[in-house]
């Protein structure tokens, strides 16, 4: 569930105001006070902290795992996961949630609060809940001894309510002399401390005249950090951008780690490279699947309603194959192997092998955008005017090669390598197009003919088929418009 809420700080003797405002059509409606018990799970080292991420028993609620958010003034929103289980351990579907960011580390209890928890419902005027605010008095404990103490009060949205709607309560707590919590989240507030440690991975944008080695760590460090932000996005399956953002992250670290090559010891670059592609193969499985699923969805809503529903043998068909390709992926992510791998992405991301990499990044690396460039120019060129869809294919994969490394580039040579990354992007957008159209005429051909196809569904397949093939033929005109453009960006200046 993605939880929206703003904390706010406020004296211990502070008065809350009447909440109802008329105005503002929001109703208030406190409840009764409760007495909560809340224990925090960590590794010793904090790593869930330092992540952003929090695990926690709590009594009468259970267990809840909560990930970084997103920050907008006082409104933090973020997801969060609530578990069943007894508190003396937390559960093991807890635990595998955050497993990136613990790996073999031990967890442990690390905060102990007792909190006095006063709750206000609020609603519109059509008795439309719109969210809660909960005055907390904190008692942070050290044994039986109490530590700290703090008051909060937090107003979190109702799910389906607008983000703006409960700013009216929020100004008249503000005006009330309620301010922003400096630490936004009770977990940092208990350890006492709003720094709990460096990050695992520190991300130090490269200025022009960066160094080699100091390229290299932002580019693979920012691979590593947004594959371990949406791994728990990955298990949980809710949202397939998950998979995409993972799949996008494994891709740019194997790419950086070409395009860095000849200033990285050939050896460990190698081996790594051929370890991320184990994961960057699953990921592949589940993102081909989502991304012909939601393209075939699409096309069959177009479809009339008969034709519709003698293609719906074909939609569950490719909802098992996706949902085996993610139960395979889980697997893997569940194995011995994956949090090692994680280790070796985090050592590779703080302290990459490189050869002598004091020297000017730009001056060094730029000429490897060029070779890439100089492949993509040979490819269109041996494919001639009418290329097959397999040479456009290779086409579309040296486009995105050589995009990739132009992006790496970008904080060390500018604009011009930011343009040339665009142009190679349009190409590879048009040609990735033609290429989702071509994979789905092939699958809907193997479905038509599998064993048990409904005959209906076979001709509902020939439509979809239909379909498709004119989306190839439109990318086919477009991507040499695409390739026409790119060509004039490739900045003969730069190389």
């Amino acid at each position: 569930m993605r939880e929206r809420e703003a904390k706010l700080s406020v004296a211990p003797d502070f008065d809350v105001p009447d909440l109802g405002d008329p105005s503002a059509g929001i109703v208030a409606e406190p409840a009764a006070a409760r007495q909560l018990r809340t224990t925090y799970w960590d590794t010793p080292d904090l790593r869930l902290a330092r992540w952003g991420a929090s695990l926690r028993h709590r009594s009468g609620e259970g267990w809840t795992v909560k990930l970084a958010g997103e920050s907008s003034g006082p409104l933090v929103s973020r997801e969060e996961v609530v578990f069943d289980g007894p508190p003396s351990q937390p559960p093991d579907e807890a635990v595998d949630l955050v497993r990136a960011f613990v790996r073999e580390a031990q967890l442990a209890p690390v905060a102990r609060l007792r909190t006095t928890r006063r709750p206000v419902e609020l609603r519109d005027q059509d008795g439309q809940r719109l969210g809660e605010l909960t005055d907390d008095r904190v008692v942070v404990l050290d044994g039986r001894r109490v530590s700290r103490r703090f008051r909060e009060i937090e107003t979190e949205l109702a799910p389906d309510a607008a983000d703006g709607a409960l700013d009216p309560v929020v100004k008249r707590l503000q005006d009330a002399g309620a301010e922003p919590v400096e630490v936004k989240s009770k977990y940092l507030q208990a350890l006492g401390n709003p720094d709990p440690g460096p990050a695992e991975v520190v991300l130090v944008e490269p200025k022009r005249g960066a160094t080699i080695d100091q390229l290299v760590r932002y580019d693979l460090g920012a691979a590593v950090v947004r594959l371990l932000r949406h791994d728990p996005v990955v298990r949980l399956g809710r949202d397939p951008e998950g998979v995409h953002q993972a799949r996008v992250a494994t891709r740019r670290f194997r790419s950086s780690l070409r395009t860095f090559l000849p200033v990285l010891e050939e050896g460990w670059t190698v081996r790594l490279r051929e370890r991320a592609k184990w994961l960057a193969d699953r990921l592949g499985a589940v993102r081909d699947a989502d991304v012909l699923l939601a393209r075939l969805e699409a096309q069959v809503e177009q479809l009339p309603e008969a034709e519709a529903r003698a293609a719906g043998w074909l939609l569950q068909r490719l909802r098992r194959e996706r949902d085996r390709a993610r139960s395979a992926l889980l697997a893997a992510m569940r194995e011995g192997a994956y949090v090692q791998l994680v280790d070796d992405l985090l050592a590779a991301a703080n302290s990459p092998m490189v050869l002598d990499g004091g020297r000017p990044a730009a001056g060094e690396l730029t000429p490897r955008v060029a070779r890439t460039w100089r492949k993509l120019r040979k490819e269109v060129r041996q494919a001639g005017e009418e290329p097959s869809d397999a040479q456009l294919h290779r086409i579309r994969i040296r486009a995105k090669r050589a995009r990739y490394a132009a992006e790496a580039l970008v904080p060390v040579v500018g604009k011009q390598a930011e343009e040339f990354a665009e142009a190679c992007e349009q190409i590879q957008e048009v040609l990735g197009d033609h290429h989702d159209a071509v994979v789905a005429q092939e699958w809907l051909r193997r479905a038509a003919t599998a064993r048990g196809a409904p005959g209906p569904s076979a001709m509902a397949a020939g439509v979809l088929i239909a379909a498709e093939r004119e989306v190839a033929a439109r990318r086919r005109e477009d991507w040499e418009a695409a390739w026409k453009a790119a060509d004039r960006k490739k900045l003969r200046s730069w190389f």
